[in-house]
């Protein structure tokens, strides 16, 4: 239907035909412009008065109808070039038009600025019309194309996992299916692929990979979906560091050939501890230069009470805000973020001359502090003048939550963040974290990742001192994959799963298979996830995973476009054996 798209127009003196969308009308009185739309761009085509057939015509389309128009291509008239433009230079004389199809009246233009954000998921195929989003899928499919392109060049096989499988404990809800053929049984939508990429390496797949569809049925933020894609990969026979390195290589070429961004290799590693030390979280943004400082031994004999016995029991940290000549209402301002975040109150001191002591200082709590203690709290954070001191004090877990939120709020506020990107890989995790609520153990990854001990027993010894052998890969603040090498001796996960509060009758009911293939000769094996949509965010620069997805739901779960979810019949759910509870969906 057409010989040319719309943005492929830079030769003047030739005929070609053009199929698109009216992005702007403009009737200039005598001249009709159109600027036609479709994937390749725009072109500026021209109804004349003496091409009366296409004049007329010209006069009754409006936005986003859809033209196929035939002409022939001109240079622009000197002066009405448009250099922002790819086919500035040119425009096309129209000598025959036929509308395709017409449109209604727009709930929003196309090239207006975004309207709010529900309106778009209504009309999303309207949505899907702006360029600037149809470069994000268009980038997301490059970045598929190399993946697929670099593992296949390193030996990986991409397999295909089923998508209907046996509910099993992950760390959210599962979307149940219910089976029409199973009376009363369903199956579950996957959360990760996890246990069918640890069976291909039991079936000698060795290297595997998968651009898999997961579901969780969890609270949403800007960065989850109810479905997403994650990037599954599994090696068989691999060291931590050469898998590391291969998928640092992975991320390296990926970048640079669908973005022509480079990063440098090796990427950096950091421990846990460390970064909990020095952050306050396992997902650091080192692109901030400001670190929490560590002042609980110094803090434990002052007279401020609630710095004392945070030093004994918990945590006292800091952040040094340099030069910052923080005003009052904005400390304020950061006292009740930091409550949102948990935090009792947020002390604070205003170095003006460290020189001087205490009398250089400005706080309410520098009384309390003895001149030897300002001292060395002054040389343990290097506060010059200017700077202020941020300080939390109480439980560990409180203290790394309010102080690493508001480092990062500090960050943006006060345009600290240096260019570019940081990827850091956080190793050493714990293996387990205690749930007093539950009163038992739980996975901090899942409950297949291998512990940093070689004996069940060790690991029975000693749960909460024992480390795993995962790795979670960072880059600007935002977890883009997480692994870990896997359990491949059936008592190690026997194990596990014990102190997990199963019983060998539970761990056979929900893990009988793998237990049973653990049996029969399983190689070390180690693998990773990447999420797909977080990674196309930071890729594009957007702050929601919802504008890399051409089909995303709301935070509600639910797509505003199809209207789904929807209720069922009854007479599905009397086909499924089931039925709702009085006053349930479309239950009587």
């Amino acid at each position: 239907m057409r010989s040319h798209g719309c943005g492929e127009l830079h030769t003047a003196d030739v005929a070609v035909t053009l199929c698109g969308w009216v992005h702007r009308r403009r009737d200039h009185g005598g001249v009709i412009f159109v600027d036609l739309r479709d994937r390749t761009g725009l072109a500026q085509v021209v109804f004349d008065p003496e091409q009366p057939g296409p004049f007329r015509l010209a006069g009754e389309v409006r936005n986003e109808y859809v033209l196929r128009v035939r002409g022939q291509v001109r240079p622009r008239p000197a002066g009405t070039e448009n250099p922002a433009l790819p086919t500035g230079q040119v425009e096309l004389l129209v000598e025959e038009v036929e509308v395709l199809n017409r449109a209604l009246a727009l709930p929003f233009r196309v090239d207006d600025p975004p309207p709010h954000e529900a309106t778009r998921m209504r009309y999303r195929y309207l949505d899907l019309r702006r360029p600037e989003l149809q470069e994000r899928l268009r980038l997301r499919a490059r970045v598929n194309a190399a993946i697929r392109e670099f593992l296949a060049g390193a030996g990986f096989t991409e397999v295909e996992t089923p998508v209907l499988v046996r509910s099993t404990p992950e760390g959210a809800r599962d979307y149940l299916v219910p089976s029409r053929a199973h009376p009363g049984e369903c199956y579950a939508l996957p959360q990760s692929p996890q246990l069918f990429k640890q069976l291909l390496m039991m079936g000698g797949m060795d290297r595997y990979y998968q651009l898999a569809r997961c579901f969780r049925d969890e609270d949403l933020r800007a960065d989850r979906q109810p479905e997403f894609t994650q990037l599954d990969i599994e090696v068989a026979f691999m060291e931590e560091h050469a898998f590391l390195t291969l998928m640092e290589q992975l991320i390296v070429q990926v970048c640079s050939v669908a973005l022509g961004l480079e990063l440098p290799l090796p990427f950096p590693r950091m421990d846990y501890a460390e970064a909990l030390r020095d952050y306050g979280t396992d997902r650091p943004d080192l692109r901030n230069p400001l670190r929490l400082i560590e002042l609980s031994e110094l803090m434990q004999d002052v007279e401020l009470r609630v710095f004392a016995d945070a030093a004994r029991d918990g945590r006292v940290a800091a952040l040094c805000v340099p030069g910052a000549g923080l005003s009052r209402g904005r400390i304020d301002a950061y006292t009740e973020f930091v409550a949102g975040h948990g935090a009792q109150g947020l002390a604070w001191i205003r170095v003006e001359d460290p020189a001087a002591g205490r009398a250089g200082l400005q706080s309410p709590i520098v009384k309390f502090l003895s001149e030897s203690v300002v001292a060395e709290l002054l040389g343990t954070c290097n506060a010059k003048a200017g700077d202020v001191l941020l300080f939390g004090a109480g439980p560990h877990q409180r203290v790394n939550d309010s102080l690493s939120a508001l480092r990062d709020r500090i960050g943006a506020d006060l345009d600290l963040l240096e260019p570019g990107w940081r990827p850091v890989w956080i190793t050493g995790f714990p293996m387990f974290a205690y749930s007093a609520e539950q009163q038992r153990w739980e996975s901090l990854h899942h409950p297949f990742t291998a512990p940093a001990v070689e004996a069940p027993q060790q690991l029975l010894d000693d749960p909460g001192g024992c480390s795993s052998l995962a790795y979670d890969l960072v880059l600007n603040g935002v977890e883009l994959g997480g692994g870990s090498a896997r359990i491949h001796h059936v008592q190690m996960q026997e194990a596990v799963l014990s102190l997990l509060g199963m019983d060998h009758e539970q761990a056979e009911q929900r893990f009988g298979f793998l237990l049973e293939a653990l049996r029969y000769g399983a190689p070390p094996h180690r693998g990773i996830a990447f999420g797909m949509d977080r990674w196309m965010m930071l890729l594009s620069g957007c702050a929601s995973i919802r504008e890399v997805i051409a089909f995303p739901k709301t935070q509600t779960a639910s797509c505003l476009l199809t209207g789904a979810p929807t209720r069922a019949s009854a007479a599905q759910w009397r086909e499924l054996g089931l039925r709702t509870l009085p006053g349930v969906g479309n239950a009587p």
